[in-house]
This record gives structure tokens, C-alpha cells and sequence, in this order.
């Protein structure tokens, strides 16, 4: 019948303790179990291991009880009848805490505990009224945009109204220390009753100080040195609870506020019991200060590096982006813990233990060696940035440490630098040397590009404004651009670096470019050739402007590479005019030239091909080149003419005069349409046509006068020539040259602005006279 009723109250503590269902069964085994060994005892367990009981409520009534539990107490008529009993003899049982009690003390014990648990079910009822006549809850806090922040607050800490009762009952109400075994306070130490335990252990080392003082141990050292070190075990495993307490505060979902309160009261009853922090503690450290804050603050730096350690980081092999995916979950699992710092963990300290700051100054040293280690590795163009950039302009900005919903208890100003000078350094280097790289990659790119879609395709450039266009130009300022864009956004000289760098770069690319494109011109005869030869001129132009008014730089040194590019093309292009007029030339007073089997516009059709193109030059250098085109093909007609022949008769000598005159004036007409400004070369040829078909000696006279004033570097060997085609001997050719030539005093040396005779050469034609 005792034991129903015992199994009765059991479930009935149960109940009124947890609403769950599951619980009652379990304390109905616990208490079987205990109750089938006849231990009154079973009773006080159950009761010290029930949730109300074990903080303050029944304080005092364990150590009236413990007290009661004295083997003095013990009595034999009064001890109720034992079911451990077997066979006429008693089986002994050892208490846990002292000797068996009174039976009536158990009813007492069980009658006062009931009590107090109806109270505690009574005002949890009220309390939960009272929540639900308030409404929602009393923390509602701004959230971080950039972060996950509702899963927080789902998970978020809802403090309790009575929490702040609860606190102040741990912080005022002291605890007695009770002299228990090491097994006993190691228990509580690890069941987080670290008053208690603090209490216990203090007690302890005070009593040991007491009896070494008093010699006690005099006879027995080695006594002294067990229960020395079994003060020192019990202090270090307090201070390793605190480092997991600490450590566990921001793995857990939630933070147990009632617990760092505790925490901070266990702190400040360790200083206040060993104040001497200045002095040097003794070789058996009794009585010396544990700095239980100073591991409470390595303990938030050893939680700060497991969490900066903890965030996830995928291998090169797996994500291309790996440096950069990991920088961004940095960014976001550390703004959510310095938020449920803000927000739940800053108020369970007083104001003097400035937890955010500690906390803030814990993860930057993290991050600081966490990406020192990161930066020892070899990294790429885009990992060197993204890690610059991160430092640069993510770490200390609203999208991490300065966001609104994080002031202002998060502080930047104070902060020391994230990366040391050495390694910022040594990372922009690396940067540079990878910057340097990618620039010669693209520049290759753009060649390969121009060589197989449009050189080998034969694709004719596009015009804009009545120009040859080329994306050259483009290509080279997007590329340069870009570069100092992202690069100035990490620090200015960066930029300069990246500009000169690219600069440099850009010096052996333009020539590369003109060689491989002159070769691709060698080795065939494309229609693209003069258009693209005009295309890149233009976009060369436009390249030089570019750099000189959108990046301001001195161009000197480009424009004499481009001076020197552009002679090259313009000598390809005579070579190629040459290579297509040279067999036309030639004909010029042969017998089918001068019976008129070719066409008079023969010679300026095929001129045309190329000098068309030239009209779609950017100015000045397409009307430049249009002069070349213009006073080559007058010299190398002149040069055809003075050549040594046959002697003509008077009516060969008439149509071969007509001819030129009417092949010149083709000639210039289809050049002037074209844009050349060189009408000056027209007379040339006309003079020596006017030679050839005139009859009259005075006349002839006259024409070599005109010729050598229109043209003041024409030589003696130039108008001999020409006098020779027109069949007279030497006599009268030196006879009218002394008459008729007349040097101009402004040109001594026979050389003008326009110099046309002066660049042909007839020593072999004189050496022939």
C-alpha cells in the first residue's frame, strides 16, 4: 500500500513539473527502481533532480535535510520495516548522502515539496495569463537585409518576464560552500551549477590554506599535495566549463541568458575571492586568482576562430568562383552571429565587459589569420581581386561590419589593419603580375580574332561617318578601362600601376600587330588588304585620342610606334600599287601603246582599285596618302618616257604626244575625284608631251623653260632625256639646255617644297648617251 501511494505522489510531482506525457512514465521508473531498494533516500533524490528544486527553491530545505541525514540521527526502533529484508537477514545498503532517516522526515520532506510545486504550477498559470493578455513577444528587432536574419529570429532567445528576477537571485543570493568530495563538485561542475561548485572548491581551498597554516600536514605532505591539486583540477575544470559555455553561446540556436548571467556572477565571485591579482602566486597556487575573465576573453577568441574556420570553402577543383563564394559566406554567417551578439548576447553582461567590442576585435584577429592563410596560397587574376576587393570594400562597409542593423555596437574605427603592409603589398604585386598576364592574353585574342574572322574570311570592314572601321581601338580601351576601373577601386596606386602596366603592354602589341599583319599580306594577294591597311590606320587615330582625353595619358611614346606602323603600311601599299601598275607602265611607247591597242583609262582604272580605299582614311592621312599615290604615278610615267628608244619620225612623235597628254589628264581627274590636292604634278607630264610633238626649235625652248620653272629640281641629265626622246642629237640637246634652263636663285640645289624630278634617278639612262 506504501508503495502505491509513493508512485501516486511521484506521478503527481510529474505532472504538475511538465505538461509532456512522456515524463510522468519516466519519473515512475526512476522512482520503482529507486523505491524497490527501501532506501528512504530515493525520495530526496527525486526531489534534488526536479527542475524547481535544483536552483534555489529547496536550497534550504537540502541542507536542513543533509543535516537531518547525520548518522546521529539514526535509530533502530523507529526504522520502518526494510523490503530489503531477505531470509531473517538485513541486507546493508550505503547511503549517498548519510545514513537512512525517519520515516515521518520523508512524509515532512514529501509534504513541503508538494506544497511548493501547487505554488510554482499556481504562478506559472498566472504568468502565462499575464503573456497572453500581452500579446507578441517584447524582442522585436531590426533585421539585416543581406542576411538570413528571420531564420534568426525564429530561432532567437525569447526572454522570459521573470528572467530578470532570476538573474538578480543568482547575482545577490549567496551560496554557503558545503564541503563535498571532488567526485561530488565535479558533478555539479559539469551539470553547470558552478556557483555551487565555486562555492565547494573555495571552501575546499580555504580549509586546506586553514589546516597548512596550522601544520597540519607537517607529517603528511603528501595529503597536502592531493587535495592542492585537487583544488587546481577543480578550478581548471570551471574554467574549462566557462570556455565551453562561451565556445557553445553561438553554435546554439539559442542563447541560455540565464546561464552567462551566472556566468558573469561565478567571474566576479572568483575576483572577489582572490583579490591579490598584483601579487606572484605560490608554488602550490592556493589562494592565487584563476583570471577567469581573461579566459572568458581567449575563449571568445578561440569562438570567433572556429566559427571563421567553420564557414564553408569548396576546392578550386569543385567551383571556379571558390575564393569568392567563401568571402560571400563569410560575410554572411559572421554579420548573423555579431547581430545574436547585438541582440541577445550583450545584454547578459554588465556595461564594464564591453562584449561587442570583445567579440568584434575576436573575429577581426579571426579573419586576419584566416585570410593570411588564404593569401600564402597561389592564387589567380580573379582570386587576387576578389580578395583585394573584399578587404578593400566589403569588410568595413554597410554590406558587412558597418551595416545600419549592427550599429552602434559595432565599431570599425578602432579596428587594425585586416592585412599587414607586407602582405597587402605582396598581394598587389601578384596582382600586377597576373594583371600583366591577362592583358597579354587579350591582346592575343584580338590578333587571333582579326586574323581568322576577317583576314582569312576576306570580310570587308564596315564604314561609319564614310570611314573604314575597325573594333581595334574599342577592344584596347574596353580592356584598359576595365582594369583601372576595378583595380582603382581597390587603391589609386593600383590604378597608376594597372594604366602603366597596360601602357607597356600596348607598346609591343602594336608592333606584333603590324608585323603579323604585313606577313598575312605577303603571303597573298587579298581584296581586303588596302581596306583594312585604312581600318587600322583610322582606328590607330582614334586609339591615340582615346588614351589622350578619357585616360589622360602623354601619348609621346605611342605616336612614334604608330608614325613608325603607319610608313610600314603606307610602304606595303606602294609596293602592291606598284606590283599591280609596273606591267601597264611598261607599256608607255611600246608599238601596241602607241597604236593605241590599250585603253587611255587602263593605267588610271587600275590606280583606282587602291586610291578609292583612301578616301575613307581619317584626315590628314588619307589625303597624305593620296599625295604619295599621286606623285608616284607621275614619276614612274616620267621615268617610262626618258628612257632611251628608237628615234620616232615626226607623225609617231605627234601621237605619242597626244597620248600622254590625254592618259596625264585621266590620271589626275580620277585622283583629284578621289581627294588629292597634288594638281601641281599635272604640268609634268603635259611639258614633256609638248616637247615631243612640237616641231619648231623656238618652241621647244620655250616648253624646257616652262618645265625647269614649273619644277626647279629638274637636273641637265632630266631635260638631256627628254630631248633625246624628242630625236635631236647631243649638239642641239646641249645647245638648247644652255638656252633655255635658268636654275631658280630661292633653290640652290635644285630642291622645293614639291620635289618631283629630284627623286628620279638617270645616271643609267645618261650613261647610255
Amino acid at each position: 500500500m506504501a508503495k502505491s501511494c509513493w508512485e501516486h505522489a511521484f506521478l503527481l510531482m510529474a505532472g504538475l513539473n511538465n505538461q509532456d506525457a512522456t515524463w510522468p512514465l519516466l519519473c515512475q521508473g526512476v522512482a520503482q527502481q529507486r523505491l524497490s531498494r527501501r532506501h528512504p533516500k530515493a525520495l530526496l533524490d527525486i526531489l534534488l533532480n526536479t527542475p524547481y528544486f535544483l536552483e534555489n527553491l529547496l536550497l534550504k530545505d537540502k541542507m536542513s535535510i543533509k543535516m537531518k541525514l547525520s548518522p546521529t540521527t539514526e535509530s533502530a526502533g523507529s526504522e520502518p520495516a526494510s523490503p530489503t529484508k531477505s531470509e531473517g537477514k538485513e541486507m546493508e545498503v550505503t547511503p549517498e548522502l548519510g545514513s537512512p532517516t525517519l520515516h515521518e522526515e520523508n512524509i515532512g520532506l514529501f509534504e513541503r515539496g508538494l506544497k511548493t510545486m501547487l505554488s510554482i504550477r499556481k504562478s506559472k498559470q498566472n504568468l502565462k495569463k499575464e503573456k497572453e493578455q500581452e500579446g507578441t513577444g517584447t524582442l522585436r528587432k531590426k533585421r539585416l537585409s543581406f542576411l538570413s536574419s528571420k531564420s534568426y529570429e525564429e530561432k532567437k532567445t525569447t526572454v522570459p518576464n521573470d528572467l530578470e528576477e532570476v538573474v538578480d537571485t543568482i547575482e545577490t543570493e549567496p551560496i554557503e560552500g558545503k564541503p563535498l568530495s571532488v567526485m561530488e563538485i565535479n558533478e555539479l561542475i559539469q551539470n553547470q551549477k558552478l556557483l555551487e561548485a565555486f562555492a565547494s572548491i573555495k571552501y575546499m581551498e580555504d580549509e586546506t590554506i586553514a589546516e597548512r597554516d596550522a601544520d597540519k600536514y607537517k607529517d603528511n605532505p603528501q595529503e597536502f599535495v592531493r587535495k592542492t591539486k585537487d583544488v587546481d583540477l577543480l578550478y581548471n575544470s570551471i574554467k574549462s566549463m566557462i570556455q565551453s559555455i562561451v565556445v557553445g553561446t553561438l553554435e546554439h540556436p539559442t542563447v541560455e541568458e540565464a546561464t552567462l548571467a551566472s556566468l558573469v556572477t561565478l567571474i566576479a565571485r572568483e575576483e572577489a575571492a582572490h583579490p591579490n591579482a598584483g601579487s606572484a602566486p605560490g608554488l602550490d597556487l592556493l589562494g592565487s586568482p584563476r583570471r577567469w575573465r581573461e579566459e572568458w576573453r581567449e575563449a571568445i577568441n578561440e569562438s570567433a576562430r572556429k566559427r571563421v574556420l567553420r564557414v564553408p570553402m569548396a576546392s578550386k577543383e569543385e567551383e571556379s568562383s571558390w575564393l569568392d563564394l567563401h568571402l560571400c559566406f563569410l560575410q554572411k554567417h559572421l554579420s548573423e552571429d555579431l547581430l545574436k551578439i547585438k541582440l541577445s548576447v550583450k545584454k547578459c553582461y554588465p556595461e564594464e565587459y564591453q562584449v561587442c567590442d570583445i567579440y568584434v576585435e575576436a573575429f577581426h584577429k579571426a579573419i586576419a589569420s584566416h585570410l593570411q592563410d588564404l593569401s600564402q596560397q597561389v592564387l589567380e587574376f580573379n582570386e587576387l581581386y576578389s580578395l583585394l576587393d573584399w578587404v578593400a570594400n566589403t569588410y568595413r562597409s554597410e554590406l558587412f561590419l558597418g551595416h545600419p542593423d549592427l550599429k552602434p555596437e559595432v565599431k570599425t574605427e578602432n579596428l587594425s589593419l585586416l592585412l599587414t603592409p607586407a602582405d597587402w603589398d605582396r598581394l598587389k604585386n601578384d596582382y600586377i603580375t597576373s594583371v600583366k598576364g591577362k592583358i597579354k592574353s587579350y591582346f592575343g585574342n584580338i590578333l587571333r580574332l582579326e586574323v581568322t574572322e576577317k583576314w582569312e574570311k576576306e570580310v570587308h570592314p564596315e564604314v561609319e561617318d564614310n570611314l573604314y572601321h575597325s573594333s581595334l581601338s574599342f577592344d584596347i580601351q574596353t580592356i584598359i578601362g576595365e582594369h583601372m576601373k576595378i583595380s582603382g577601386a581597390i587603391s589609386k596606386s593600383l590604378r597608376a600601376k594597372t594604366l602603366e602596366l597596360c601602357l607597356a603592354e600596348l607598346h609591343e602589341f602594336i608592333p606584333r600587330f603590324g608585323e603579323e599583319f604585313m606577313e598575312w599580306n605577303a603571303a597573298r594577294d587579298s581584296p581586303v588588304f588596302v581596306p583594312y591597311f585604312a581600318a587600322y590606320i583610322n582606328s590607330f587615330h582614334h586609339l591615340v585620342s582615346g588614351l589622350e582625353t578619357v585616360f589622360k595619358v602623354n601619348t609621346e611614346e605611342l605616336q612614334k610606334i604608330l608614325v613608325s606602323l603607319t610608313r610600314n603600311f603606307r610602304n606595303m601599299f606602294l609596293n602592291k600599287l606598284r606590283t599591280k601598275t609596273q606591267p601597264l607602265l611598261k607599256k608607255i611607247l611600246t608599238k601596241d601603246w602607241i597604236l593605241a591597242t590599250e585603253k587611255p583609262d587602263s593605267l588610271a582604272a587600275a590606280v583606282s582599285q587602291f586610291s578609292k580605299h583612301l578616301q575613307h582614311t581619317r584626315q590628314p592621312l588619307g589625303q597624305e596618302l593620296l599625295r604619295h599615290v599621286h606623285k608616284y604615278m607621275v614619276r614612274e610615267y616620267i621615268v617610262q618616257v626618258i628612257k632611251p628608244r628608237r628615234k620616232m619620225n615626226r607623225e609617231t612623235r605627234q601621237h605619242v604626244s597626244e597620248r600622254m597628254n590625254q592618259e596625264a589628264k585621266i590620271l589626275n581627274n580620277v585622283l583629284v575625284d578621289q581627294g588629292s590636292d597634288s594638281d601641281w604634278l599635272l604640268p609634268a607630264i603635259h611639258h614633256i608631251a609638248d616637247i615631243v610633238g612640237e616641231k619648231k626649235k623656238d618652241r621647244i625652248k620655250e616648253y624646257v623653260k616652262e618645265l625647269s620653272q614649273d619644277y626647279p629640281d629638274i637636273r641637265k641629265e632630266h631635260i638631256l632625256a627628254i630631248l633625246m626622246l624628242r630625236g635631236m642629237g647631243y649638239t642641239r640637246r646641249a645647245a638648247i639646255f644652255r638656252q633655255s634652263f635658268h636654275r631658280a636663285p630661292e633653290c640652290p640645289n635644285g630642291r622645293g617644297e614639291n620635289t618631283l624630278f629630284d627623286e628620279i634617278d638617270v645616271s643609267a639612262v645618261i650613261s647610255c648617251f
